[in-house]
């Protein structure tokens, strides 16, 4: 029998990486992703796991990075201010082509910014976030049992481009409990991770090395080529979405996250009165569902982006629907009317399609 427990988004976490076969973490206490840290102190040395509390994130992303080129299944968890101190070692990872699994609980506003949940990491998450334009996996949970599940697709996508994948949730998602299964689940053979470093050649042995640059082994058009090859592969491959009445839509909106949950429930709320909106949920914000998107301009006239924040994944949709439909935006900061900002509620997604149609 499959048991199922009462958890937060944050302690999902941490099952679905021991689901996973994840065995290492090395990380840094901050809100709102302490649970992560306090999890994973508790529950990994029960199961023969490894687990260091850094002195920052700086330190934890380069354990990531050793660990990684080990050949285990390693994982870091932050914040978005620790996320930002971890770009350079992420920067690094990325050029060795090392499988690693970053979770990123944001919170809102730059710099030190404030702790109250938000969905201000996008540009970051999905751009690269440091230089050399490399590319990284970044799923979206928008419930507890996502989280649980998402940790293990991670994994298994690290492993199978040799690729960072990143884990965006938020505040609202990482605190919240809902009740999920626990159920390790099936994918794909992966091949032999011939290329880790298991130890010091014996004499007459073949010796082995992973460098931070992969350029140093190969002519530099070939090297960056490789990467350009692999990015085209996983966006060939790997985009993910969900669709919520949107057969007939002809008002769509476009949301991830916590603000998915909030957006469905205005899509409810609209149809009851006999408008015909629906919902596109990106799963993987990159790669983006650029095409489905465009797709549905088809039908679609309008499109309204529901971020709790200022404008970022806003710009992916404007640049999908290629001046073929109205992209308007809703955020956590937006004042219409008179009235607060913050945490978008259904009812205030809602009056927005109402004032937009």
């Amino acid at each position: 029998m499959t048991e199922r427990i009462l958890t937060t988004g944050n302690e999902a976490v941490g099952y679905g990486a021991i689901h996973a076969g994840c065995r290492h973490f090395f990380g840094y206490p901050i809100t709102p992703q302490n649970q992560c840290t306090e999890f994973f102190a508790r529950e990994l040395p029960k199961v023969g796991g490894i687990f260091v509390q850094s002195e920052s994130e700086t330190a934890s992303i380069n354990m990531v990075y050793g660990a990684a080129g080990a050949g285990v299944r390693v994982m870091t968890s932050t914040a978005s201010v620790g996320f930002s101190l971890m770009q350079e070692g992420i920067s690094h990872i990325a050029m060795a082509e090392l499988p690693c699994v970053v979770v990123d609980v944001q919170r809102g506003g730059p710099g030190m910014g404030t702790t109250q949940t938000a969905q201000m990491d996008y540009f970051q998450v999905t751009k690269g976030g440091g230089h050399g334009g490399y590319r990284n996996i970044v799923l979206a949970p928008d419930s507890v049992q996502e989280c649980f599940d998402f940790i293990q697709l991670a994994f298994f996508l690290a492993d199978k481009y040799r690729n960072l994948v990143f884990v965006l949730s938020d505040g609202i998602i990482a605190e919240m409990a809902e009740s999920i299964e626990l159920k390790t689940l099936e994918f794909d053979p992966l091949p032999e991770k011939d290329w880790a470093l298991t130890g010091k050649a014996q004499r007459g042995g073949n010796r082995k090395f992973i460098s931070c640059s992969n350029l140093l082994k190969r002519p530099t058009r070939d090297g960056l080529k490789a990467l350009g090859d692999k990015y085209h592969e996983i966006k060939a491959n790997e985009v993910r979405h969900e669709g919520y009445m949107i057969d007939d839509a002809d008002f769509i909106l476009v949301a991830y996250g916590s603000s998915s949950r909030t957006s469905k429930e205005a899509v409810d709320m609209a149809r009851a009165e006999g408008l015909k909106v629906g919902l596109i949920r990106p799963i993987t914000l990159w790669p983006f569902p650029q095409e489905t998107i465009k797709g549905l301009t088809s039908q679609a006239g309008r499109f309204l982006v529901i971020e709790d924040g200022l404008e970022q994944m806003v710009e992916d949709v404007r640049s999908a629907v290629e001046g073929k439909a109205q992209v308007h935006f809703l955020g956590g900061t937006a004042r219409h009317e008179p009235g607060p900002g913050g945490m978008i509620f259904p009812d205030r997604i809602f009056e927005e399609v109402k004032r937009l149609i």
